[in-house]
């Protein structure tokens, strides 16, 4: 029996994969080389585009219990300077501040409903692949075996092991100048102001809360997450004393004392936890020299790793996850017009750069000098300016994001603008079937009536094509089809969903 698609590594990634080829029909095998899911937490929340892609898909509503559109962050931080994000009309920036142990559970439970199969304990030895399937060769709690499958994809981490196998390089900078500690830690309640849960530190002054705090000899980072009841304390070191073993609080207070110059008498954290207590020497910057080999694929940290600073880890690999699975869904299925998969390299790969480039940004701003110093004081100005933080905002968020569709349209390639719809439905719970959707504005001659917009509000075009992915294939602002227009939907549709799948599945009929 040969499996669809078999996933390395049971992460955030690979189990969003999973759920994305779900919903377009196809089963995948995770295999996890853990025996259970890890303890430790490695993220606190998620930062950008992906929050309202979770809105998309009903996930939002499963980690927060709330019913409704996401609200936009008022405020956020850029290379340690604040984001004042209340100044905008759109503001692209969303956080949901969840740690990752809760969203790994519910991705899990969500993949496991949609019929993917999670094997723990399994890890991935080896592969040959050739031009119709990959062998995958395992190692289970009861001995070595073997999967045939259609497509292997490495959602493995940054030391991915499906990456090294298939040979790709993986080129970036490894540094070791800085030294980070991170811990859950109780600080004293006469030190944190209730009503802003700022720190007010004798001898230092005050810090606001989540704010990257830098020094000349450090910065420090004070971050009262919701629903954690036990904060993170954290420092960045350019250079100093790296005691061996695991990281103590002792040796966080005093890492403190030296950024801050003060003390501050935090301690253990209260509960069983999980809790972070962790210490990272330097960092990775990595690019994977191609995202595809094959029938072999990467997603997420297996094919780029960076910088943390401004957490846009998670929202970069979900949303490669959410771009791959319905593409390699339609190749599986034998849906996927010519050359589909390929765009899973070319539309993912710019948005790594850009995350790159952003996180190079970030770090050279929170650096040591007083040249660095300098470059804040005019990056704070800069950030007085709306147009300015707008960017900023966007680049954060990946709003600015534009897939080459091959339709001049403002919003073609775009992702798609939060809709109501005529019959009430908000566009996040029309799309959180996976399929792609034609919207229609004018009434009905587009499509099926029910989907146009609501009488009197401000629509972006006379109608849409929405790829399985919330970005736009397709737009036109002529009152009425006409020839030209049907032609241009109908290529549009050739190219990204395939024509036959289309009269099949509705998509150029209403919904």
């Amino acid at each position: 029996m040969i499996t669809d698609v078999v996933i390395a590594g049971a992460g955030p990634n690979g189990l969003m994969l999973a759920c994305e080829l779900g919903l377009a029909g196809v089963r995948a095998l995770v295999l996890e080389r853990l025996p259970e899911r890890t303890r430790e937490n490695r993220a606190n929340g998620l930062v950008g585009q992906v929050v309202r892609m979770f809105d998309r898909r009903g996930l939002y509503e499963r980690l927060t219990g709330t019913q409704g559109p996401p609200e936009p962050a008022p405020g956020f931080v850029f290379g340690g300077l604040p984001l004042d994000l209340g100044v905008l009309d759109d503001n692209p920036l969303h956080l949901l501040p969840v740690p990752q142990l809760r969203i790994e559970q519910m991705l899990e439970e969500r993949a496991v409903e949609l019929h993917a199969e999670i094997r723990r304990g399994h890890e991935l030895t080896g592969f040959t692949q050739d031009a119709d399937g990959v062998t995958v060769q395992v190692s289970g709690p009861a001995g070595p075996y073997t999967i045939e499958t259609r497509y292997l994809v490495g959602a493995d981490g940054g030391h991915s092991v499906v990456r090294k196998l298939a040979g790709i390089a993986f080129p970036g900078v490894t540094t070791d100048l800085t030294i980070s500690r991170t811990a859950h830690a109780v600080v004293p309640a006469e030190l944190v102001d209730p009503a802003t849960g700022r720190l007010d530190i004798p001898g230092y002054g005050t810090i606001p809360p989540f704010l990257h705090h830098r020094t000349e000899r450090g910065v420090f980072v004070y971050a009262p997450l919701p629903g954690t009841g036990t904060p993170l304390i954290s420092t960045m070191e350019w250079s100093g004393q790296d005691p061996e073993g695991p990281l103590t609080l002792a040796e966080l207070r005093a890492s403190v004392r030296r950024v801050l110059g003060a003390d501050i008498a935090f301690g253990p954290p209260d509960g069983q936890g999980p809790h972070m207590m962790r210490k990272l020497t330097g960092g990775n910057t990595r690019l994977a020299g191609r995202f595809m080999d094959g029938r072999v694929l990467l997603v997420g940290d297996a094919a780029h790793v960076h910088s943390a600073i401004g957490g846009p880890g998670l929202n970069l690999g979900l949303q490669d996850a959410v771009n791959l699975g319905w593409k390699l869904a339609a190749d599986v299925r034998g849906l996927a017009p010519d050359g589909l998969l390929d765009t899973y390299e070319s539309e993912r790969r710019p948005a790594a750069e850009r995350v790159v480039m952003s996180s190079r940004a970030q770090s050279a701003l929170i650096g040591p000098g007083s040249e660095v110093t300098g470059l804040r004081a005019l990056f704070t100005e800069l950030l007085g300016d709306p147009r300015n933080v707008g960017r900023i905002a966007d680049l954060m968020s990946g709003a600015d994001i534009r897939y080459d569709v091959g339709v001049d349209h403002p919003l073609a390639g775009r992702w798609a603008p939060d809709l109501d719809l005529a019959d009430g439905v908000r566009l996040a719970e029309l799309t959180r079937d996976g399929r792609p959707h034609l919207i229609d504005f004018t009434g009905g001659d587009w499509g099926h009536p029910a989907t146009a917009g609501l009488p009197g509000s401000t629509t972006p075009c006379t109608a849409l094509l929405l790829r399985p992915d919330g970005y736009v294939a397709w737009a036109t602002d002529v009152p009425e089809p006409d020839a030209e227009s049907r032609a241009s939907l109908r290529a549009a549709i050739r190219r990204w969903l395939d024509a036959s799948r289309c009269a099949a599945e509705g998509c150029a009929g209403g919904r």
